[in-house]
């Protein structure tokens, strides 16, 4: 057995910096992350560091997204360590996004953790990864993603040094904290606007000039088609939880208007 053909064209589309567009899940909720899986997005990501999804849901999830066979599923880990890192991956997860990333040290321990001997140190026990990415390990060296992400004062002082970390596949932007980086302000803040532009465009560039993708996340579809014209590679989309809420807000509003 091989890795699947979406992990495999996945992957190619990510290296060779095409765009892809990806949709992010907080809830434990398998059969609504089935369904958003269907829709057409590249990447469905479960965030297994702020999410409100253990590891059973981590798990009930990239069996859902893998249900469809279109989309294929990431995981935030919730640290930069092994056996975070060790068992996303041996649950089935295409690739990691790894937060608080600081230092090409710091990547290298990452791409590290996410591959197996002789190109890193990952222990083999693929429970249920055999059945999508590899089982082969060299296969799965080939196929598995990670994604450095680039969030902090030091890491964005270093992210042409994390970008060119041999075996990372790109950078991630976490907008929410990198405006803090930057300003110590919330996303939006206009005092810090040009900053944040700033530092965009030098993760931007930094990922072009190593040849690694570059990603961010957005609050819309149509901030992520913003970000592709700054030079992103790829972009997840909102999040699970707030779009419930938007929409439950919604019909609420359309129900209590007056005549």
């Amino acid at each position: 057995m091989t890795s699947s053909p979406q992990v495999l064209e996945f992957a190619r589309k990510i290296r060779a910096r095409e765009r892809a567009v990806g949709y992010w899940c907080v809830l434990d909720a398998p059969v609504a992350t089935e369904r958003i899986a269907l829709l057409g997005y590249d990447y469905v990501a479960l965030d297994a560091q702020h999410g409100l999804l253990g590891y059973s849901g981590v798990l009930h999830g990239l069996m859902a997204i893998d249900a469809g066979q279109r989309a294929v599923g990431l995981v935030r880990v919730d640290d930069n360590n092994p056996t975070s890192i060790g068992r996303a991956l041996d649950a089935g997860a295409a690739g990691v996004i790894v937060p608080l990333v600081d230092t090409a040290e710091q990547a290298a321990a990452a791409v590290a953790a996410a591959k197996y001997p002789p190109l890193g140190r990952r222990s083999y026990g693929p429970m249920r990864s055999a059945l999508r990415v590899g089982p082969i390990p060299a296969e799965a060296n080939a196929s598995t993603l990670v994604f450095a992400m680039i969030e902090t004062p030091e890491g964005l002082a270093n992210v042409k040094e994390i970008c060119a970390t041999p075996g990372l596949d790109g950078v991630y932007v976490g907008p929410s904290d990198l405006s803090l980086a930057v300003g110590g302000a919330f996303p939006g803040d206009p005092a810090i606007q040009a900053e944040f532009d700033e530092a965009l465009a030098a993760v931007a560039d930094a990922a072009a000039t190593a040849g690694v993708a570059a990603g961010i996340h957005t609050a819309a579809g149509t901030i992520a088609a913003q970000r592709f014209q700054q030079g992103f590679t790829f972009a997840s989309v909102a999040s699970d939880l707030t779009h419930l809420e938007l929409a439950a807000k919604a019909h609420l509003d359309a129900a209590s208007t007056e005549d």
